[in-house]
Formats: C-alpha cells, structure tokens, sequence
C-alpha cells in the first residue's frame, strides 16, 4: 500500500511525465514546421517514450492498490526559435524530471517505501540516458551554429533514430 505522500508523488509525476510528452510534440511541431524532419520525429519519439512512463507510473500505483488521480496537463510553449533553442529548451526539461524523480526517491527512503524506491531505480536511469541524449544534440548543434550542411547532416542522423519501446 502507497503512503498518502508517495501516492500524491506519483500522480505529479504522472502529470509530469504527459505535460513532457505535449512539450515534445509541440517541439516536433516547430521542427516539422521549418523543413527538420529529422529532428521532428526524433521529438516524435521522445514523446511517445514521456507517455510510456507515464503509464509505467501509472500501472505502479494500481499494482500497489494506489488510486491514480489524473489532473490538467498545461499547454507546453508553440515556439523556442532556433533548432539548438529547441534542444536546450529539452535538456533544461530533462534535467527538471530528473530532479522530481530524485525527490520522489528521496520521500520513498523517508517513507521507508522500498517497493517504490526500486521502481524508481529505472528512472533514475533512464534521466541519465535523457540528459545525456539531449545533451549530445545541443552540443553538436552548437558545433554546427547556423551552417545549414552541419544542420542537415544533424537532422539527417536524428531521423535515424528508433523507438526505444518505453
């Protein structure tokens, strides 16, 4: 059974994890809107991955006899400008779930709610491989600047991505 504190934790991070996936596919939109198919599917993909956690959280919190509580999801931004503004705009995201998840970890210690403490291992993971991932798209970007080959061959190679089934 979930403490009233972690069940209220998880549910945020449901909403949290949707409102990433709106941010991603609204950051698709802008790419897909400027001739970057590429990078706009690359978004695609993330977002499809932000609705899988958002069920693996949700899926938890049944297993546990949890009670989902579904809340408003904002409307993400429509536009960041250029395609490096995009991919910071993503890290800066990352590595604001990343710390949610860590507190929610850290509330399960408190909670001495070893069950949640374990499931949250696999994100705590999968935020080391989030950041990272976006992470290396702005560095290139910020190699490349405004050269339109370099954007292009980085476009060309974030369209090679597959969806990682999560």
């Amino acid at each position: 059974m979930l403490s009233k504190k972690v069940q209220k934790a998880l549910n945020e991070q449901i909403n949290a994890e949707l409102y990433s996936a709106y941010i991603y596919l609204s950051m698709s939109n802008q790419l897909a809107g400027v001739n970057l198919p590429g990078m706009a599917s690359w978004m695609r993909i993330q977002a499809a991955e932000e609705m899988g956690h958002a069920i693996k959280i949700y899926d938890f919190v049944h297993e546990r006899n949890g009670e989902v509580e579904l809340s408003k999801i904002d409307a993400p931004p429509a536009k960041w400008g250029s395609p490096l503004r995009v991919f910071e705009a993503a890290y800066e995201h990352e590595k604001k779930v990343t710390r949610m998840i860590h507190d929610i970890v850290d509330l399960a210690v408190v909670e001495k709610d070893h069950a949640t403490n374990i499931f949250l291992h696999w994100f705590v993971d999968e935020q080391v491989e989030e950041e990272a991932s976006a992470l290396e798209v702005v560095e290139k970007l910020k190699m490349v600047k405004d050269y339109p080959g370099g954007l292009f061959m980085i476009d060309r190679e974030l369209g090679q991505r597959q969806s990682g089934g999560e």
